[in-house]
């Protein structure tokens, strides 16, 4: 026998919990399935930790359109439940005479996307505001700013809970079905059950296109074929460099190698791209230190490579190949034909910055599915 449920949320990453929160704080009665030991152990503990701005993104797009109230959202929410966090800022830097026009047009973009407080500099500002600093120019970005991930899914998971909400760890989607009024979902772990959903959100992340092709009724052409973009960090042993965040101008698919420290002070290197056939794995290629140290040195010159240490790795959920410029998808029923079930899939950087501008557009949108 199925258990009745009201909203089942598949994955307990950042946007999981987000998602978890917004429908929890709607009146639903929300059930978050993670099928890991403890939440957000994957895409969402594995990143820069960045608040981004909304700088690059097409304008146009779901990113550039949640990225700005996202932002915006997520200090506000930071503040008022004390997650630690820094609005440290950060310089995007030309680092050849080439790069310099491209500054203008990247700030013309941000502004498309309403991004209003940035400023283009000299060299020589740039330089003095980081010593240690190289570059032909940068944008300067007040508004960006680094996070505590663990904390602030921490504060969401409080919240979810404040409203009636329940996750449950250890418990992995192994199937389901769509019906006529709702959606069985199989969960498997030590203590297997079946519910019965009115409303069904796939936040699985990584495993978000595998978990919709297990649940029967779901077209499988309204699914897209996630493709895995592997990210590797170096940590830098000693004193932080730079007080901001120090990125190359961005490519399509990829912000480059950059600066980032955490909010201990740790400073590091990443993420590179690699694309990889798998989602699991996790390791740091040593040889590739040397690598990270040319492409640092373009904007700063005095790096010691030897202080350059293998950090971690994280692997993003994309809905492109390399060189192509990816997005958000919330595939609804006007997609599938299924009222009761809403995928998201492809949400990657900046699915940090966005998670609560996620959260109410996902909630929005199964509001208006159920009418």
């Amino acid at each position: 026998m199925a258990e009745a449920v009201d909203a089942v949320v598949i994955g307990a990453g950042v946007i999981g919990l987000a998602v978890g929160r917004a429908l929890a704080k709607a009146g639903r009665e929300v059930f978050i399935l993670e099928k890991n030991g403890a939440f957000g152990e994957e895409t969402s503990a594995r990143n820069s930790e960045v608040i981004h701005a909304g700088i690059q993104y097409k304008p146009g797009g779901v990113r550039a359109s949640l990225a700005v109230r996202g932002r915006d959202m997520l200090y506000a929410f930071c503040a008022e439940h004390n997650v630690n966090h820094s609005r440290c800022g950060k310089l995007l830097v030309a680092t050849s005479a080439g790069d310099v026009p491209k500054l203008a047009a990247l700030k013309e973009n941000a502004e498309k996307n309403g991004v209003d407080d940035l400023s283009i500099i000299s060299a020589e500002e740039a330089a003095a505001l980081e010593p240690g600093l190289l570059s032909f120019g940068a944008i300067k970005s007040p508004s960006s700013g680094i996070v505590d991930s663990h904390g602030l899914m921490l504060a969401l998971l409080g919240e979810v809970e404040n409203h009636g909400g329940a996750l449950a760890l250890s418990s992995p989607v192994t199937g389901g079905r769509v019906l006529s009024d709702g959606i069985e979902i199989d969960a498997g772990g030590a203590d297997p059950v079946t519910l019965k959903a009115k409303t069904v959100v796939n936040c699985a992340g990584l495993w978000s296109d595998r978990v919709a092709r297990s649940i029967d009724g779901i077209p499988d052409e309204t699914i897209p074929h996630l493709k895995y973009g592997k990210g590797q960090y170096f940590t830098y042993a000693g004193k932080a460099p730079f007080s901001r965040l120090i990125y190359p101008l961005p490519a399509p698919d990829s912000q480059g190698v950059h600066y980032t420290r955490d909010l201990g002070g740790q400073g590091k290197l990443g993420p590179d791209l690699s694309y990889i056939d798998t989602n699991t794995d996790y390791s740091v290629d040593e040889t590739q230190r040397a690598v990270f140290a040319a492409a640092a040195r373009k904007f700063w010159p005095d790096i010691d490579e030897e202080k350059l240490q293998p950090g971690y790795a994280g692997i993003r959920p994309k809905l492109k190949g390399p060189g192509e410029e990816g997005d958000f998808l919330f595939s609804t029923a006007e997609t599938h034909g299924v009222p009761f079930y809403l995928g998201l899939y492809g949400v990657e950087s900046p699915g940090l910055t966005t998670c609560l501008a996620v959260a109410d557009h996902a909630a929005a949108r199964v509001a208006a599915q159920r009418r």
